[in-house]
This record gives structure tokens, sequence and C-alpha cells, in this order.
């Protein structure tokens, strides 16, 4: 995401924040913003690190981005 092509961009972040939402937020039903932060904290090193993803040739996003660099 590097500004061009901006409306891809944005396509993706929608995706992230949809899968966000469903997968950790309204499930976990937070009462407060710390409790949610907290939850978050959780959830994004999860998803890097350690959820492999089908789209990915089941490799973690964290192996593919590095694999690159």
């Amino acid at each position: 995401m590097d500004g061009k092509g901006r409306a891809l961009d944005n396509i993706f972040v929608g995706r992230l924040w949809r899968t966000v939402k469903y997968k950790e937020i309204y499930p976990a039903d937070y009462t407060d913003g710390v409790a949610a932060r907290h939850g978050l904290g959780r959830y994004f090193p999860f998803q890097d690190d350690w959820h492999r993803h089908q789209a990915l040739g089941r490799r973690t996003p964290a192996e593919v981005y590095f694999a690159q660099n």
C-alpha cells in the first residue's frame, strides 16, 4: 500500500476491518475500550504470526512478508 492504486488499498483495508469485526470484536462483545484494546492486541499477533491462510498457500502473513524482504 504505497499510495498507487488507492482504490485497491481501500478494498484491502476494508476487508481487514470486516474480518476483525466479525472474528474478534462482535463475538467478544467488549464492555469498554480498554478491554477492546487488550483483545485486539492479542488478535493481531495471532493473525499475523500463527493463523495460516488458504490464499497464502497455508502460510502465515509474516512468513510471506519476510520471505519477500
